[in-house]
């Protein structure tokens, strides 16, 4: 699906908002996922996407037969925003444990990269922090009703974004989105690319959306900018964050 570039702020909002967000959502109270707006998917750029308002991703991405020498199915795609290249899958180094520190303007928040379980994601999260792709960057969707995410990682902070690249899904099976988790945003299967959502509350989603790291401290981060609400420009309860939430660094922390 193509992402129409939009000049203005809030119809490149509008256009994030129907990508990220909607059609994978489990409304917890029982409203429809599609609630009274474009559904939100966690996605390329978003949670949830059109048909529902989850976190989601850009235009153009195809999922990838896996081979011996591409095992995570990193193709290209559009958009290019900031393009570092694209990583290559090195087994022994994607085992190796770590975490990511985000220095962000409302404070520092840590997450444990889960290796063991999505290698090819926190391959791909580990290749763009160590190009300074999210520094920088700012958080631009936070839902406050029916789903309980902060997105970011696009560099253009419109929900439209991407790092030039795709890669395939992976540890879906069983998931869950419970407070504290980090996953890829996507626009539909295997459509992964630099978009990334935090769960600041537990949050019910349809197993579409790469679990890929739990934060292990920054709660306290994620509920203070989640209390300072959002604007509604996607749909009540969905909107770019009242608090600024900017990273000023991204790194990576070895973990023994």
């Amino acid at each position: 699906m193509r992402i129409t570039r939009l000049s203005s702020r809030s119809g490149r909002f509008a256009a994030a908002a129907a990508l990220l967000l909607g059609v994978g959502v489990v409304a917890a109270s029982g409203a429809g996922a599609t609630g009274g707006a474009a559904p939100v998917r966690p996605g390329h750029a978003t949670v949830v996407a059109a048909d529902a308002a989850a976190p989601g991703v850009a235009p153009d991405v195809h999922a990838a037969a896996a081979t011996a020498a591409n095992p995570c199915g990193y193709v290209p795609s559009v958009p290019a925003d900031d393009f570092k290249g694209i990583p290559q899958f090195d087994a022994k180094k994607a085992a190796q444990p770590y975490s990511v520190v985000f220095h962000t303007s409302q404070g520092d928040i840590t997450v444990k990269a889960l290796t063991s379980a999505a290698p090819c994601t926190t391959n791909s999260f580990r290749f763009l922090i160590e190009h300074g792709y999210y520094n920088g960057t700012h958080c631009h969707r936070l839902t406050t009703q029916r789903l309980w995410v902060l997105q970011c990682g696009d560099p253009t902070g419109t929900g439209s974004g991407g790092p030039g690249y795709s890669f395939n899904d992976e540890n879906l099976a069983g998931a869950t989105y419970p407070a504290g988790t980090v996953a890829m945003a996507n626009a539909g299967p295997n459509t992964n690319g630099s978009q990334f959502f935090f769960t600041w509350k537990d949050t019910k989603l349809q197993p579409n959306y790469t679990p890929f790291g739990v934060v292990t401290s920054g709660m306290d981060v994620l509920q203070k900018i989640a209390a300072a609400g959002e604007d509604d420009q996607n749909a009540v309860g969905d909107g770019y964050p009242n608090d600024f939430v900017q990273f000023h660094h991204v790194r990576i922390r070895t973990d023994r």
